[in-house]
């Protein structure tokens, strides 16, 4: 519990400073606005899905067979008044949360796994260090990768979403340790999140928070699940030293099953 809380505040410092960094680094570019129409939002929305796909396939990033993709279809413009976190980031750029979506390209490639063990869902939620800890890292991992360099704008929004993570997952610890209220790990959630985008009495941090409460260890699983990959692909990267290959790092790792990530390790 302890080395959690220490990871935590860890990378929430880190997300903040580097958020400052990078707002430092664009500070005479246009900043990012969200879409004014559906149809603005569409259209967004569209591209960004193909430019994600299309840099997966193209700088080798793993394997991805034709059956694989993600929907670009958006629904209507939700007014500023209603927009909650993620639907903020999502407005200002799609990318950065287009990589947490690698859930979805997980699914597709699971469904058709030869083993019958790992097409259907597990019987217990044991997944969470490997799938949620992998999206975020994943989200990190594409930022360096170079997917966010056409507008470096965007790349703030990785900083943000880290922000919001570990400030979640600061609340499910406290919840489950009862130094802290419901309302006081919802309040901090809000307090340590950039740009004000929770919203105080919205869906994602309540709604978050209250399954946390019913599944403890899931929100942490967010922040030490990525820094276990991280931790991964450095001591496999020292491993093979100049053979090591993004590539075929990860379709080794997909072929280890949504399994706890420790197992894979």
């Amino acid at each position: 519990w302890q080395e959690q809380e220490a990871i935590l505040r860890r990378e929430l410092e880190r997300a903040w400073a580097s958020l400052r960094l990078e707002e430092h680094r664009n500070r005479d570019l246009p900043a990012l606005a969200p879409p004014a129409t559906t149809a603005e939002l569409q259209a967004r929305t569209k591209a960004g899905v193909k430019e994600f796909m299309d840099f997966l396939r193209g700088r080798a990033v793993f394997t991805v067979p034709e059956y694989m993709g993600l929907s670009d279809v958006a629904g209507a413009l939700i007014p500023p008044e209603k927009r909650d976190f993620f639907t903020q980031v999502s407005y200002h750029d799609p990318l950065p949360l287009l990589c947490h979506s690698v859930h979805w390209l997980e699914k597709q490639r699971e469904k058709r796994n030869p083993q019958a063990i790992r097409r259907g869902p597990l019987l217990s939620n044991i997944w969470d260090s490997r799938a949620e800890g992998f999206a975020t890292a994943f989200e990190e991992t594409m930022h360096r990768a170079g997917l966010l360099d056409r507008n470096p704008r965007a790349r703030e929004l990785t900083w943000i979403l880290l922000a919001f993570r570990a400030a979640r997952a600061m609340g499910d610890l406290k919840l489950h340790s009862r130094e802290w209220t419901l309302q006081e790990a919802v309040r901090f959630g809000v307090e340590q999140t950039p740009r004000g985008w929770v919203k105080p009495d919205g869906n994602n941090i309540w709604g978050d928070l209250g399954l946390y409460l019913r599944q403890p260890g899931y929100g942490t699983s967010y922040v030490y699940g990525k820094l276990m990959f991280d931790k991964l692909v450095a001591e496999r990267s020292q491993q093979l030293g100049g053979r090591f290959r993004l590539g075929d790092f990860l379709d080794d790792y997909f072929a280890r099953g949504i399994i706890p990530a420790s197992l894979i390790r």
